[in-house]
């Protein structure tokens, strides 16, 4: 059916404005080389938006925090129960040094007596010290067990945590994708026109997949990090406020640093994926232009355009994970240096009785979780900042200008006829630069219309906007007196057939190939379009015939073999309404004379509008309308427009005669006309 495509208006636009031009557009090998960065959102507005796409997620999300919460509770606990054992096992060891004959209380007492204070409190603290008894393994191993179960209970805690987060987070990318996926069905011709195919399949591909991975990563950590924080800030100020007061000053100093440098590298970020999409433009073109390039020799300058975005690739990337990576080892330095001053502190305060020695283990090890989660989230700045700016690019597919809506109450058209009207139409690509202006047309059911004219006249873009791949300026059209805007584009094209000069085959059979016009149609009725456009001549003589596999630019087979299998397609769908822009343009004298009877037979009963460059084609068409800048100057048969002498006949003298000749002048170029005279 019908398939959109680039149109020769804008071949010939890009043709006078020179190579700068294309490579502005990036519709070419070299594309892509010299683009402006694009300016990215603030990371703040697209981070609440990427969180925003979890609010369908958020019951089992809720069941992720209470997990969370009781597994980073669990683990809290455990250093302060397992301070008990170092409580146990050190009052066990100073036990053994005192008299077994004495209380605790005299013990304390004779300590005092002996000038030995300091020893005396620190004994006084140990509640579990009985003189003259060694360590209790009993308590000891009772304590370990507890904690070996607190432990494991939080870790199945976490794998469950992790096993609904990882559910939660893929099905919103799921759906995210489905919804980008939607969104560009929903784009019109233009967007896809100014966009390089690498650099959207770079969006849709591996920025969305960025921001799977990145999002499952930094949400897990970020929370259970988070939530560690405020718990070991609790037992903290739990155990010891002085301490907690010392190990907390490393927050604001952590925040301060974070952010500094968070701030440096997120352009890095951004510029990283940019470029990322640039570089795989240039990929994507290259290969898929590959034989034009050898036959030009351009590879130097495509490997100089790869070298170029390679670079930019390497350096933002360079920059932005060294930027991001300074983080952790500052956080580990700032973490160091709390640790000595609480270790120091600590040590003071046990020796003066004030604490126990397993408390201020237990505050160690709160210390250090305590900066490990701060660590960890400032480690994840670069991943997330990585995320959000994958996400940025992400959202601007989503937030681009649709194709305007379909009819609230649309028209179905039963039985079509084939009447196509232009009613005062006028259209433009950019709106300095008007191309059809107030153009009145109207083609009877059954005519064939050929439209002929120089490169850049309006003819593609004549039947591009029949099937409304681009919106009216001003006027309308109408198919049986309906205008085609209250009609679904579904339905509009599901009456047009169009064959192009650009073939597109996808991977597959070339029977399937062939039913892409109608899917529902038997093997017989696709073995009948294959003979009706001499499909069958060569299929046969494949070694699997018609289930000969294709590749997706259809390489195993030749140019004029890959237009007879469009053709076939077209010849499938049956549509009131074909369109053939330069559909023979590829084949053979012999086949082109075949395929131009399977036309006739194709175009009987129907419209038709036939786009040619050879004359020669297009001799039968009931109408044949000249086209020149976006206007119709002439209209006739190919006898009456011979008759009149005016822009046809030039144009036919111009492919016939010997001679070039100048379509605008009538004479022959100067050069020429030098050879001639000599």
């Amino acid at each position: 059916m019908a398939e959109g495509v680039k149109t020769e208006e804008e071949r010939a636009a890009e043709a006078r404005r020179g190579p700068a031009a294309r490579a502005g557009q990036r519709h070419g090998p070299m594309a892509g080389v010299g683009m402006p960065a694009e300016k990215s959102q603030n990371f703040v507005p697209s981070a609440k938006r990427l969180l925003s796409l979890l609010r369908p997620e958020r019951h089992r999300l809720y069941a992720v925090l209470g997990l969370a919460v009781a597994s980073v509770a669990l683990n809290a606990i455990g250093p302060k129960i397992l301070g008990r054992a170092t409580d146990l096992i050190f009052a066990g060891v100073i036990g053994q040094r005192l008299p077994a004959t004495a209380t605790r209380a005299q013990v304390i007492e004779a300590l005092r007596a002996q000038g030995k204070g300091t020893f005396a409190d620190m004994v006084a603290r140990m509640d579990h010290l009985v003189p003259g008894q060694g360590i209790d393994f009993g308590a000891v191993g009772r304590v370990l067990l507890a904690v070996l179960a607190i432990y494991a209970v939080a870790s199945l805690l976490s794998w469950a945590m992790g096993w609904i987060l990882i559910g939660a987070v893929n099905r919103t990318i799921f759906t995210l994708r489905r919804d980008v996926e939607d969104k560009l069905n929903r784009l019109p011709l233009p967007y896809f026109d100014a966009q390089p195919r690498g650099e959207l399949l770079s969006r849709v591909t591996n920025d969305i997949d960025n921001v799977a991975q990145s999002t499952q990563q930094t949400l897990s950590q970020m929370l259970t990090s988070l939530l560690t924080v405020v718990a070991m800030i609790a037992m903290m100020l739990y155990i010891s406020p002085l301490l907690a007061v010392i190990a907390l000053v490393t927050i604001p100093v952590t925040m301060v640093v974070t952010a500094a440098i968070g701030k440096r590298s997120q352009k890095h970020f951004v510029q990283q994926w940019k470029s990322t999409g640039e570089l795989n433009g240039i990929v994507e073109e290259a290969f898929t232009g590959h034989q034009l390039v050898k036959v030009f020799g351009r590879q130097d300058e495509v490997r100089a355009a790869f070298r170029s975005r390679n670079d930019d690739l390497f350096d933002a990337g360079f920059s932005a994970q060294f930027i991001s990576g300074i983080i952790m080892p500052t956080m580990m330095f700032i973490g160091n240096l709390n640790y000595v001053v609480v270790a120091v502190v600590g040590g003071l305060r046990v020796a003066s009785g004030s604490m126990s020695l397993g408390d201020v283990q237990a505050f160690i090890q709160y210390s250090r979780q305590f900066t490990q989660p701060l660590t960890q989230v400032a480690s994840m700045a670069n991943l997330l900042q990585s995320g959000v700016a994958s996400a940025e690019r992400v959202f601007e597919v989503l937030d681009a200008p649709e194709q305007q809506p379909e009819s609230g109450n649309p028209t179905t058209l039963a039985t079509p006829h084939g009447r196509v009207a232009f009613e005062d139409v006028s259209f433009s690509y950019t709106k300095d630069a008007p191309l059809i202006e107030h153009l009145d047309l109207v083609v009877e059911p059954g005519q064939t219309v050929a439209i002929v004219g120089p490169t850049g006249a309006g003819k593609t873009t004549l039947v591009n906007l029949i099937m409304r791949f681009y919106e009216l300026d001003a006027g309308r059209i109408t198919l049986d007196g309906v205008d085609i805007t209250e009609l679904t584009r579904r339905g509009l094209r599901s009456q047009i057939g169009m064959v192009l000069q650009d073939t597109w085959l996808f991977g597959g059979t070339i029977r399937e190939n062939i039913a892409y016009g109608n899917p529902g149609a038997t093997d017989e009725q696709v073995l009948a379009a294959a003979r009706a456009t001499y499909v069958d001549r060569f299929a046969h003589t494949l070694p699997d015939g018609y289930d000969t596999v294709l590749d997706a630019e259809g390489g195993n087979i030749s140019a004029g073999e890959k237009q007879l299998v469009t053709i076939a397609r077209a010849f499938l769908s049956d549509p009131a309404l074909l369109i053939l822009d330069e559909a023979t343009s590829s084949v053979d004298t012999r086949t082109e004379l075949l395929v131009q009877q399977a036309m006739a037979a194709l175009r009987h009963d129907r419209t038709s509008f036939v786009i040619a460059h050879r004359l020669s084609t297009i001799r039968d068409a009931d109408v044949i309308l000249v086209m020149r800048d976006g206007s119709i100057v002439e209209q006739g048969s190919h006898e009456e427009l011979l008759e009149r002498g005016g822009a046809y006949a030039e144009l036919y003298a111009a492919q016939f005669s010997g001679a070039a000749v100048d379509v605008d002048t009538g004479e022959a170029p100067a050069a020429e006309m030098a050879t001639a005279g000599s």
